[in-house]
């Protein structure tokens, strides 16, 4: 069992610790200090995982842990989001007697949400999700004096009560199907072949379990109240990187399963509820961040399409993590611009955003019209790969509702564009500082540099292998 297969963990786990330590003797004007040292972790445990790359698809430490491109993949882009968010939180975090606890949080919910990627095991599995969970719901909350933040991380714990407890009973109920753990087990027994019903149930269990942090419908309610009420560095994260973990996750897990019992229908059908929810739902939202919250349950519903057609269409993997890549970058320039413009979230806020502000106003329109699927923004790729996934798949009805929900999507997003080049501003904009803004410009080019290179991510994405088994 080499240690070095577990380096990119390692990195962030002594990081989190040396956070930790070093906080507790510094002081409160220090503790931006902190930020650096969890780039550097970042950092460290992105270069690792870049050595990895390219090796034989495996399992290590007895099988419950993969070593395979999809989970490096995966891996690389959840820790870029990371690097993205630590970078955005030092200006609002800045006169926080308790800021540099904040990185800490952030590399343990970082490390829980990359096990979920890398688990070959149902122990593994929810080992990650309970330290993801762990460490995610102080940060939801981490405004302790902000009413709207506590309800939002109390909202954030209990749906997590419920559906990691669903996922448990699922894993023990595959566990006294199976008798095993172990993926590779759990394959070779269902292969042979079990009660059909009591199957479905623990899938159906595990597939709410990990609904809750992809945002998916059920377990999707506590997206909208966390985009909303915490802090907005902690609201980037939350709403991007535990998306990219749960989906890998979960077709990871569905992949085990014998063709005449692959959920695919309950998935698809999961995917369409998703959208059209969270569309519907952030067609009238008179709050920007509180829209964004509902948009990233729509999208958690696109990248469902890609998992409902995991063993039918052969570009499946490569469509979920390139769409999850666009999504991220999308997502993330629109919340580094909510940071920079600290204080105003509700739409009246925005008015005339291009006139005040154009620099964040021209980033916060590319970002959503990204989210849209608007080209030649990176946006635009994402989408294309999954509906011609889904078409290849055989699921073109779902490839249908996917395209309605855009045309909806498209109405709430230029509202809000709308509000910011024509309407009135009222009142002075409140920015704030020269590092946030640098980070809204890089993340601004980073859209348009995305969409014009997409080839290259594409290709880096084609060749990505199977799951390890």
């Amino acid at each position: 069992m080499p240690v070095g297969d577990l380096l990119p963990e390692i990195c962030l786990l002594l990081g989190a610790v040396a956070i930790v330590l070093t906080s507790s003797f510094l002081p409160q004007q220090r503790l931006g200090w902190m930020a650096l040292l969890a780039l550097l972790a970042i950092a460290c445990s992105a270069a690792s995982a870049l050595m990895q790359w390219g090796g034989p698809a495996r399992l290590t430490f007895s099988g419950v842990w993969a070593l395979d491109e999809p989970a490096i993949a995966a891996k690389l882009i959840m820790l870029a989001a990371g690097a993205v968010v630590v970078a955005l939180s030092p200006g609002w975090f800045a006169t926080d007697h308790r800021h540099g606890e904040f990185y800490a949080l952030l590399l343990f919910a970082l490390l829980g949400v990359i096990m979920l990627a890398s688990a070959s095991d149902t122990m593994e599995l929810v080992v990650g999700m309970l330290l993801s969970s762990a460490a995610s719901y102080p940060l939801a909350a981490f405004h302790r004096g902000f009413a709207p933040a506590l309800e939002a991380g109390m909202k954030y714990f209990l749906v997590a009560a419920l559906t990691n407890t669903l996922l448990c009973i699922g894993v023990v109920w595959l566990f006294g199907l199976t008798g095993s753990t172990g993926y590779p087990e759990i394959s070779a027994r269902l292969a042979q072949g079990v009660d059909g019903l009591a199957l479905l149930t623990a899938t159906g269990c595990i597939v709410v379990g990990l609904s809750f942090k992809l945002a998916a419908f059920p377990a999707h309610a506590w997206m909208p109240d966390v985009a909303q009420a915490s802090p907005a560095p902690a609201a980037a994260f939350l709403t991007v990187v535990p998306k990219v973990g749960a989906a890998i996750a979960l077709a990871r897990f569905l992949a085990l399963l014998p063709a005449p019992h692959h959920p695919t229908l309950l998935i698809a059908l999961l995917a369409a509820v998703t959208m059209t929810l969270g569309n519907l739902a952030a067609l009238w939202q008179q709050d920007v961040r509180r829209l964004l919250g509902w948009s990233a349950v729509a999208q958690s519903g696109f990248a469902l399409m890609a998992v409902a057609v995991m063993p039918t269409s052969p570009d499946a993997r490569t469509s979920l993590l390139l769409f999850l890549a666009t999504y991220a970058i999308a997502n993330l320039a629109a919340f580094s611009v909510v940071i920079e413009l600290r204080g105003r979230t509700t739409l009246k806020d925005y008015a005339g955003l291009a006139r005040s502000a154009p620099g964040p106003a021209l980033v916060l329109i590319l970002a959503l019209l990204s989210l849209v699927g608007i080209p030649p923004l990176i946006g635009f790729f994402g989408k294309f790969m999954l509906y011609r996934t889904t078409l290849e798949g055989g699921l073109g009805w779902l490839a249908v509702v996917a395209a309605l929900n855009t045309a909806v999507s498209l109405f709430y997003y230029l509202r809000v564009a709308g509000t910011v080049v024509f309407g009135q501003p009222d009142g002075a904009v409140h920015r704030l500082g020269r590092a946030t803004n640098a980070l809204v410009w890089l993340s601004g080019a980073l859209l348009l540099a995305a969409g014009l290179a997409v080839e290259l991510l594409v290709d880096a994405l084609q060749n990505v292998g199977s799951f390890a088994s």
